[in-house]
């Protein structure tokens, strides 16, 4: 489960131009808003990340204003997410805000002060995830499959470390794309559709991703790949178009734009190079390219470079950006080492 709360040091203070009632305090990788002479360089806070949903309680209801979001039940009134306090990126005096603070008494017990920490339980705190859309639910066969990796990155502002062990290494960099997570493989003679959570009953054509797997032929042309490249193999990627995340880049059906190809024997990615080349042998569109980097970049600057307007629809910004090693890579921390920087005007424009 993701830490969303967690026990942190401020490792600085900033003013904010022309603010005399608040300043910016720097916790792990993110810029915090928080109330002038508050924090001090090396306190120690609970930092909850943008979407958090905290809790009615008592201690949280001053947010209620700006941040409380009713209660998603069912038809027949059984709770998908409960009613709270839903933390997301912010604004204030031009500085963005990504998170919030809190001193360490909000957990009432003096023990813990261990930096990093993760007191999500115990402040009852859960993701705010809204439902799938209708077109996205329908029947599942069970949960993800072990033997493949879901496709979820690590946000860059939680990762300095694994960016300073990194440091002068080539990476490719794509775009990310605001659709929904889609999965595709030929394993052991069965052919398999997942979202992000769930492997899927390909055969269920009310679900957008099934019919996309369908309309690609997916299942026939991953099996001839397996003979032809001699491993089995899953596609990864994300399926954008109507009733997806209000359909941003105005496309008239689903599409699929592929980010991975996955060697299920190798357990590991083909390298980047192999990954163009085998996605266009099937046919299949890759997420847009922006080029390869040398990574020398703090926090701040991956989280600049991720400032721009989409490739697929130059009106709207860009989601984010993905940046990935050419050839599979873990890393003892983060494990395969790939992460995403997110476009805070992104976040803002579109409220997330």
């Amino acid at each position: 489960m993701r830490t969303l709360a967690s026990i942190q040091t401020i490792n600085a203070i900033e003013p904010i131009a022309g603010a005399d009632a608040i300043e910016r305090a720097r916790v792990l990788g993110w810029w915090v808003v928080v109330r002038r002479g508050e924090h001090r360089t090396g306190d120690k806070v609970v930092y909850c990340e943008i979407d958090s949903l905290l809790p009615e309680r008592p201690e949280f209801e001053f947010l209620r204003k700006s941040s409380y979001r009713a209660a998603i039940t069912t038809s027949s009134g059984d709770v998908l997410l409960p009613a709270g306090f839903r933390i997301k990126t912010a604004k204030l005096r031009g500085q963005v805000s990504q998170g919030i603070c809190f001193p360490l008494s909000i957990l009432g017990d003096e023990t813990l002060t261990a930096e990093g920490t993760d007191v999500t339980d115990r402040l009852g705190i859960v993701k705010y995830d809204p439902p799938l859309p209708a077109s996205m639910s329908g029947r599942v066969k069970g949960a993800f499959p072990g033997f493949v990796a879901k496709t979820d990155e690590t946000r860059v502002q939680i990762l300095e470390a694994v960016i300073a062990r990194h440091r002068g290494k080539p990476f490719y960099v794509t775009e990310k794309l605001d659709g929904t997570s889609f999965t595709a493989f030929f394993r052991d003679g069965e052919f398999g559709v997942c979202s992000r959570n769930q492997w899927l009953d390909e055969t269920d054509l009310d679900n957008t991703l099934c019919r996309v797997a369908l309309s690609l032929d997916l299942a026939k042309r991953l099996e001839a790949a397996r003979a032809r490249l001699g491993f089995e193999l899953a596609v990864q990627g994300e399926i954008i178009g109507p009733g997806l995340q209000g359909n941003k880049y105005a496309r008239k059906q689903a599409e699929l734009h592929v980010f991975n190809i996955v060697n299920l024997d190798a357990g590991r990615l083909v390298d980047h190079a192999d990954m163009l080349a085998i996605a266009g042998e099937l046919g299949l569109t890759v997420v847009p390219q922006l080029g390869q980097i040398v990574l020398d970049h703090s926090v701040d600057q991956l989280v600049e470079l991720s400032i721009g307007p989409s490739a697929l629809m130059p009106t709207v910004p860009r989601e984010g950006i993905v940046l990935r090693p050419l050839s599979d890579e873990e890393d003892p921390e983060l494990g395969r080492l790939s992460f995403k920087a997110i476009n805070p005007k992104f976040l803002l424009k579109y409220d997330e």
